[in-house]
């Protein structure tokens, strides 16, 4: 387990150092003059070169390239241009409300679609077809819903209709019932896609070890089939579940760039959106750099997941 875990350590530290090259590299051919582009047509000859200077643009790729793994090294993200705000300060404020959603809304999807797929595939290895084509296709149906759509459909039917849970509003950790009332929207929305994909894969993988030998030799022994299916079968189904679990949280990042900015939750997402608009060339940067750190370091938790559910995984 040691060696595996530096050996997908190893890889670890190289996948993070081309994902910051790539972020480095692909920013900077985005064809057009970045600090025109923020300026706009306001500013005179002089001050936009003054702004080119401040951004480090005028340095030779390579310099700018050499500064920027010398800041990252040493946590320095550097500040907004709009506001002069520390970037590594915005991006601790609004991590905890994004990771809240993300957290949530994987275990709302754990918790409903690993029982529900499992069912599915029971019924369909008992040939109670009926049952299992409505979970499939209701499953198939919410999973085909773009999430803006979903977020709009239940903010009009939770929201203005039944007046359950609020759209927009101020958001704090000082009073807890109002935060879970202002993320229940964003988390059910995500979570919808989750349950509806995280059970189709449930189903396939349990239905595909419903008939191996080791499921008919507990049959056989008397054991009960709710044993069975969740003890025997589902557990050794685990390796393609565990991987859609992994890359979901990940997927549900960038997810909530678009659930957070039409609920106003002021998340990693609606960061980034402000950075765009804004032009902020640093903040947009620093949080594609987040988002794909995060991601990396969750495909690195996932694989060792497998190595403890399946201890001859090698890869």
């Amino acid at each position: 387990m040691i060696n595996y875990t530096m050996k997908k350590g190893l890889q670890l530290f190289v996948t993070m150092f081309g994902v910051l090259t790539l972020v480095f590299f692909s920013i900077r051919l985005i064809p057009g003059d970045p600090a025109a582009a923020i300026a706009g047509d306001s500013l005179s000859a002089e001050a936009l070169e003054e702004l080119r200077e401040k951004l480090g643009l005028n340095a030779p790729l390579w310099a700018q390239y050499i500064e920027y793994l010398k800041s990252i090294l040493s946590l320095d993200l550097g500040t907004t241009i709009t506001t002069s705000l520390p970037i590594a300060g915005l991006l601790l404020k609004a991590l905890p409300i994004t990771l809240i959603i993300a957290v949530f809304t994987v275990l709302l999807s754990v918790i409903i679609a690993i029982p529900l797929g499992t069912i599915a595939a029971f019924l369909a290895h008992k040939g109670k077809k009926a049952l299992d084509n409505i979970i499939t296709w209701a499953a198939m149906l919410v999973d085909l819903m773009p999430s803006f759509w979903t977020a709009l459909l239940l903010m009009l039917f939770l929201s203005l209709n039944l007046r359950l849970f609020p759209a927009s509003g101020a958001i704090s950790f000082d009073d807890p019932v109002m935060f879970f009332m202002r993320v229940a929207m964003p988390i059910l929305v995500l979570g919808l896609t989750q349950i509806a994909t995280l059970a189709r894969i449930t189903r396939t993988a349990v239905l595909e070890v419903l008939n191996e030998d080791y499921v008919r030799t507990a049959r056989a022994m008397g054991t009960s089939e709710i044993i069975v299916v969740f003890r025997h079968a589902l557990k050794n189904a685990m390796l393609p579940i565990i991987t859609v679990v992994g890359l979901s949280f990940g997927n549900l990042l960038n997810g909530t760039v678009i659930v957070e900015f039409i609920f106003s939750i002021p998340g990693i997402g609606s960061l980034l959106v402000y950075g765009i608009n804004s032009r902020d060339y640093p903040l947009v940067q620093n949080v594609i750099l987040f988002y794909a750190f995060v991601f990396v370091a969750i495909n690195f938790l996932t694989d060792l997941v497998y190595k403890k559910f399946d201890p001859r995984v090698q890869f």
